[in-house]
């Protein structure tokens, strides 16, 4: 029904920037992009909703990052700047049809994509 696939991934020097895609198929959800490094849980960075009018985000990384949205081309970004070896992680994007409490909940989204690694090297 939806497919969600991340790209953009890679290594980059502490201090440097990246920036994340995620094409996907089916209509305008609310959009979402977590990580998970080894042993931790997945968290929530940033999250925009259908008409991208309205932005949300960690507080580790607001000031930071920056979501964005091109409904034409149906794909989410996340632009990464001043990235740390902390920000180390599978990172993933995420889709919801409604939201029934915070957008910072995993359970919030019944969409996935596989993952793209980041990692920053100090």
């Amino acid at each position: 029904q939806v497919q969600l696939v991340e790209s953009g991934g890679g290594s980059v020097q502490a201090g440097g920037s990246l920036k994340l895609s995620c094409a996907a198929s089916g209509r305008a959800f609310t959009m979402a992009w977590f990580r998970q490094a080894p042993g931790k849980e997945r968290e929530f960075l940033a999250g925009i909703r259908e008409n991208g009018g309205r932005t949300y985000y960690a507080d580790s990384v607001k000031g930071r990052f920056t979501i964005s949205r091109d409904n034409a081309k149906n794909t989410v970004y996340l632009q990464m700047n001043s990235l740390q070896p902390e920000d180390t992680a599978l990172y993933y994007c995420a889709g919801a049809a409604y939201l029934l409490a915070s957008m910072m909940q995993r359970s919030q989204y019944a969409y996935w994509g596989q993952g793209t690694q980041v990692t920053v090297s100090s």
